[in-house]
């Protein structure tokens, strides 16, 4: 049995993806459905009927209210049964309903305890709110892996090298030791600073012509359960940092089961803003490495691990190693640290 974190928010969707009709998703190995209310707020019920188990999500809302398609019973959004059609309501016509919150363009679920949920912990991402349209782009994967797999591909940026060696990679991250710092506000920050070094193919074609050597810096930050933003950026050798812009992304996980992962991401930038063309050669660029690249490794590395834990095969771990297992222990010790409390 795998165990999650659930005191804490976890990323649903993409707020453009709920619409009042709904969205269907398995989070945390439950059937969750999301829909919208009459005056367009979010909400979540565990999605299935207590009748005949059948999907509220396969019925319709109205006004809020969503009607079972089976029988007809209909449930308000705090999963009381409204309507029953074949009788009286008892307190057994009810579904489990989950605290929801819509910021910074997404859509995020406590799946723990309702009493503990509180909107000021979600992790402050206000830079993808306030990001024009020109400057933003977004993207989602379902990859076949266990989420921290997929979180342990963002805290160890040297696969870079050899899994992106035509775009992202170049040489100089496995050149580059990480700086790792565990913070107290509960965030794990690794850092590479790079200096006079090959830049990464794409960073290259952003550099004056001729300037074949960089001075590069990528800093991740990393929050519980699997929420990380990514900060890069580049100048010519021995130039100043100072106002040669910067890329800030996001790479979120959240589990659907224990080998897939809902993975979301997006990108802006302080620089060019009002530049369309590039903002969508970087979405379709970035698209295309996660889904064609990161994911297929990710679920061959899932296919080989079968259904055996990451510890209980022993990994051979290495130095580059080290943000990604200070991470893993922190979220390992929290979960622990839950599952006590519960008990």
């Amino acid at each position: 049995m795998t165990h999650y974190l659930r005191n804490c928010w976890y990323m649903a969707a993409w707020a453009d993806e709920v619409a009042e009709s709904g969205l269907a998703r398995t989070l945390l190995e439950q059937p969750i459905f999301l829909f919208r209310n009459g005056e367009g707020i979010v909400k979540a019920l565990f999605d299935r009927c207590p009748h005949r188990f059948a999907p509220l999500s396969m019925g319709h809302v109205t006004d809020g209210v969503v009607t079972c398609r089976y029988h007809g019973l209909a449930f308000d959004a705090s999963g009381t049964c409204v309507h029953n059609p074949h009788g009286p309501i008892s307190r057994a016509l009810a579904t489990r309903s989950f605290p929801v919150v819509e910021a910074h363009r997404a859509i995020w679920i406590w799946m723990g305890d309702p009493e503990k949920a509180d909107a000021a912990q979600i992790r402050d991402l206000a830079f993808l709110g306030s990001a024009p349209d020109t400057a933003f782009n977004k993207g989602y994967v379902l990859g076949g892996g266990n989420y921290q797999l997929f979180v342990d591909n963002i805290l160890d940026l040297s696969h870079t090298d050899y899994l992106h060696p035509d775009t992202l990679g170049g040489g100089s991250i496995t050149r580059t030791r990480a700086h790792v710092e565990q913070r107290d506000d509960g965030i794990i920050a690794i850092q590479w600073d790079s200096y006079d070094d090959v830049p990464p193919p794409l960073v290259r074609q952003k550099m004056p012509a001729g300037v074949e050597r960089a001075d590069s810096w990528t800093h991740v930050e990393w929050s519980a359960p699997g929420i990380m933003k990514l900060v890069n950026g580049a100048v010519p050798t021995g130039s100043p940092r100072e106002g040669a812009g910067n890329s800030i992304n996001v790479h979120i996980m959240t589990p659907e089961t224990a080998t897939t992962t809902h993975y979301f991401f997006a990108s802006t930038r302080d620089y060019a803003l009002d530049d369309a063309e590039m903002n969508a050669a970087i979405g379709r660029i970035r698209a295309q490495i996660f889904s064609t690249e990161d994911e297929p490794m990710i679920a061959a590395q899932q296919a080989r691990m079968g259904d055996q834990g990451f510890w209980d095969l022993k990994p051979a771990l290495l130095r580059i190693d080290e943000g990604a297992v200070a991470v893993r222990r922190r979220l390992d010790a929290m979960i622990a640290a839950e599952q006590g409390e519960m008990e």
